[in-house]
């Protein structure tokens, strides 16, 4: 990995929770799903474009692996199952890289496995994403 990991984190979510998309400028992420399924939604925001490169994925708990996120890329999460999520991060936690793209954004056009997710208010007023508004990255 390009920087080492300076802190890790526990997420646990219950099924039909839905949590994102978030990205930083300044931290990068690696997850590592303990128990659970979830299904992992990413749109790279690197460099502009009309039509941002996204991706689907899903980490299970009964099949080890470890999802790398760079910076620069939006990242969220639909838990398949009730579901534990150890993660990694480059940077200790700055509210002031902490931005975020609704869920739903119909310029990403994410597959989710949902139509109506569980979401926290926070995540619930995350607003389209909008090109003036996502930091350069490098």
């Amino acid at each position: 990995y390009p920087e080492p990991f300076v802190q890790s984190n526990h997420s646990r979510s219950i099924a039909g929770v839905l949590r994102g998309l978030h990205y930083h400028a300044h931290q990068a992420d690696l997850w590592y799903v303990v128990s659970g399924r979830i299904q992992v939604g990413l749109a790279d925001l690197r460099s502009p474009s009309d039509e941002p490169s996204t991706a689907v994925v899903e980490l299970d708990g009964d099949l080890p692996a470890t999802l790398y996120v760079p910076e620069g890329v939006a990242h969220g999460f639909l838990a398949l199952t009730d579901v534990d999520l150890i993660y990694l991060v480059t940077n200790t936690y700055d509210a002031s890289d902490e931005n975020a793209i609704i869920w739903d954004d119909p310029m990403l056009a994410i597959p989710w496995k949902t139509h109506s997710p569980i979401l926290s208010e926070r995540d619930n007023s995350n607003p389209r994403l909008d090109w003036n508004l996502v930091p350069r990255f490098s």
